[in-house]
């Protein structure tokens, strides 16, 4: 099978999943509606908090409410687009430690793949609607600015669910990463929301590698504002080099999974 046909193929499965995903959530749609406003009217608080704190002052290191809102825009759609499409990044390391990945392995399937696309959170498509919203609040945009908006939403997607994935792949080693998995979420989260003028030299470094929030929030939100090439330029690596990372750590990973080696004592 050549290359083109391998991932027009993968990406036909990743459809079907993705399909099958919707409806099972459309099947209960007062739990997916309530789910879906509950997520808005979360991030619409937080949005507040802020809209009285710029009101009490309207600059600090430069920034105000227009920046925020492009910064948790983008954070609230990159997270919104990987746990609607890759919902079982959340919960890897458990799967992992409960030696989730059996059924996985005998289908003719990349199995990382087929792990994540097969959950998805409902309330994701929230964070969805709460960055389109944020970015329509910004103006009306051009159509280069939307394209600049997707192609920054895909990056901080990517980075996102790649640094889950590794976390939770210390799981085949360690025996457990489900307390560590679930604290580097909160972490990069937290740290992705606020802009990165507040932070100095080697906390910025931190954020762009070890915890890399810069690249889901301030970073993408900055190229949907002001495109240039290098700002692109760093995107596109960012995504490649943590999605690379993931790949490698996971893939050795399951080698050792397969070979009996994970550690004992765990669940399953």
């Amino acid at each position: 099978m050549t290359t083109l046909r391998r991932i027009r193929v993968e990406l036909s499965f990743l459809a079907a999943l993705w399909k099958t995903n919707l409806l099972a959530a459309l099947e209960y749609r007062a739990s997916f509606i309530s789910q879906v406003l509950g997520m808005l009217l979360n991030n619409a608080a937080f949005l507040a908090f802020w809209l009285l704190f710029f009101q009490r002052f309207p600059k600090v290191n430069g920034w105000g409410m227009r920046d925020m809102l492009g910064l948790y825009g983008m954070t609230a759609t990159g997270f919104g687009l990987g746990v609607v499409l890759f919902g079982n990044a959340l919960s890897l390391a458990d799967i992992i430690s409960q030696n989730g990945l059996d059924p996985y392995l005998s289908l003719p399937r990349p199995v990382l793949l087929h792990v994540l696309a097969s959950g998805s959170r409902i309330s994701g498509w929230g964070d969805i609607l709460t960055g389109l919203l944020c970015m329509a609040l910004l103006g009306p945009p051009d159509a280069a600015a939307w394209l600049r908006y997707g192609a920054a939403a895909l990056v901080s997607m990517i980075v996102f669910i790649s640094f889950l994935v590794l976390v939770a792949s210390l799981t085949f080693w360690i025996g457990s990463a489900s307390a560590l998995s679930g604290s580097a979420i909160n972490a990069i989260l937290a740290f992705a929301t606020y802009p990165m003028s507040i932070f100095d030299g080697s906390a910025k470094l931190i954020l762009l590698t070890v915890i890399p929030a810069g690249f889901i929030g301030a970073l993408p939100a900055d190229f949907v504002r002001h495109y240039t090439g290098r700002g692109l330029a760093q995107l596109a690596a960012a995504a490649l080099v943590f999605l690379a990372l993931a790949l490698i750590a996971f893939h050795r990973g399951l080698r050792h999974y397969e070979s009996g080696g994970l550690a004992t004592g765990m669940g399953g």
